[in-house]
């Protein structure tokens, strides 16, 4: 049974910083294409961002590119995300999941999500 569990968020002031965490069981993240999306009340989920399989190759939304940085440490079988200066339109449930392939975009291509983690950025 895979699972995936996110942690890490919480209240910030703007201009703060975070780590996300998701931690994985079942299936590696070594080898596997993921993703990390967030949902704002009343807004859809939107792709936040992605590492290729081979950790190589990194992509972001335009609205973090330049603040966050997504990685994965294979030893302990979880992806991060290193959330810096944040703003108050960061503030979501931040989830993550394995990509299943096509558009890395998409939250329709990934499964396996975790149950979120919330992020509040506070003016």
């Amino acid at each position: 049974q895979v699972q995936l569990v996110e942690s890490g968020g919480g209240l910030v002031q703007v201009g703060g910083s975070l780590r996300l965490s998701c931690a994985t069981s079942g299936r590696a993240v070594s080898g596997n294409a993921m993703g990390w999306f967030r949902q704002a009340p009343g807004k859809e989920r939107e792709f936040v961002a992605h590492i290729t399989w081979g950790d190589r190759f990194t992509y972001y939304a335009d609205s973090v590119k330049g603040r966050f940085t997504i990685s994965k440490d294979n030893a302990k079988n979880t992806m991060y995300l290193q959330m810096n200066s944040l703003k108050p339109e960061d503030t979501a449930v931040y989830y993550c999941a394995f990509h299943n392939g096509g558009s890395l975009k998409d939250s329709a291509r990934y499964n396996y999500w975790g149950q979120g983690t919330q992020v509040t950025v506070s003016s």
